[in-house]
């Protein structure tokens, strides 16, 4: 009788335990089903990345306006892919866009878009400086840095409960890339090693490794009573710190190589923007590319830099929208002291210009860096 009776008892006792153990077992393949999902949303295949970048590209476009001139849109492709061909991933469909703007800007999307500004392209004096800045973007889409800083995020944070499919999580990331690539967002290694091997590239091409830090010497006399954050290379490290240790890379590569300042001259006729005479978005404008008024920046007093900070997607505000966009600009510009290169004023034509290089025209294009 005390047996039975005992038995009774750990059967009885055993129907919790297995129904917790079930529950248990139904978590663990829960949490583990998630994680695979977690893993499967961030592990961006190439061809994702490219209609990313596409994506992306679209929204700086229409941000900024495209100029509308195939020459010169055909010269930086030229140099551009002079550059893409000693990288890694020389196969992406490299796509360069000059961005109908005075702020001196550029932009590199995923997937193979490198943007830069007719501003840029006025404080550049040769086409080894060209090809300086043209490295340093292609090498943050060549390292993959905007792929990797958004595995290394919590953007998967951002769609629970809400991103029900892999389209609606990709357009999601196409909006915070964008809010990224604008901000300059890359963190302190990023953007060390996009000057690194920028330089590498224009060495193996045959440019002399110097241009980089002849336009960020330029660029920061330019800005000299800007605060940090104003436009192309403002974010982290410091710039005199970059300009110092580009410096020491191209004089490891030996110093030579072609400067072909006569070329670029002859190609390329924009004139630099004094910065406080850049037409800048504000508050009451109309458009994405600030169609209604702008007006020339103020010199505002100088800052303290700021010390570097991590990159977080957390932290960043909205994708500018259709609706009100230079409004929004301009709010996150003044809450961040963001310059006028930032804010800058665009054209109103986002049209691409289609350029196809002919490997004849690249070959002889080739000659011409001596």
């Amino acid at each position: 009788m005390t047996l039975r009776i005992t038995l009774i008892a750990i059967l009885a006792a055993s129907v919790p335990v297995h129904a917790q153990l079930g529950g248990l077992i139904r978590k663990a393949e829960q949490a583990a089903q998630e994680r695979k999902q977690q893993f499967d949303e961030l592990n961006i295949t190439e061809a994702e990345e490219i209609a990313l970048g596409g994506d992306v590209s679209a929204k700086i476009r229409e941000r900024f306006g495209v100029v509308q001139d195939p020459a010169v849109h055909e010269y930086v492709s030229l140099v551009g892919t002079v550059l893409t061909e000693q990288t890694t991933r020389p196969t992406l469909p490299w796509t360069f866009i000059v961005l109908d703007t005075d702020g001196v800007n550029a932009f590199a999307a995923p997937g193979g878009y490198v943007h830069i500004t007719r501003g840029a392209l006025g404080l550049i004096k040769t086409e080894a400086e060209l090809a300086g800045v043209l490295g340093h973007e292609i090498s943050h889409v060549a390292q993959k840095h905007t792929v990797n800083a958004i595995r290394k995020s919590k953007l998967v944070q951002l769609g629970a409960g809400e991103i029900s499919n892999r389209g609606q999580f990709l357009g999601e990331l196409a909006n915070r890339t964008y809010d990224m690539v604008l901000e300059n967002s890359f963190d302190r290694a990023d953007e060390l090693d996009a000057d690194k091997e920028g330089i590498l590239l224009v060495l193996k091409a045959n440019y002399a490794g110097t241009g980089l830090t002849d336009f960020l010497t330029r660029l920061a006399e330019r800005n000299k009573d800007q605060a940090e954050s104003n436009g192309l290379f403002a974010s982290h490290p410091e710039t005199q710190e970059r300009v110092v240790r580009a410096k020491q890379l191209a004089g490891a590569g030996g110093g030579a190589g072609a400067v072909v300042a006569a070329r670029y001259a002859s190609t390329i006729k924009y004139q630099p923007t004094d910065i406080t005479q850049v037409a800048v978005i504000v508050e009451g404008s109309a458009g994405l590319t600030g169609g209604g008024t702008a007006k020339p920046a103020p010199k505002p007093a100088p800052k303290p830099a700021e010390k570097p900070r991590g990159f977080g997607l957390g932290a960043l505000t909205k994708s500018v929208t259709a609706e009100k966009p230079s409004q929004q600009v301009a709010a996150s510009g003044g809450a961040r002291g963001v310059g006028p290169d930032r804010l800058a004023k665009g054209g109103g034509n986002p049209n691409p210009v289609k350029t196809a290089i002919l490997p004849s025209t690249l070959a002889a294009f080739k000659k011409g860096i001596a």
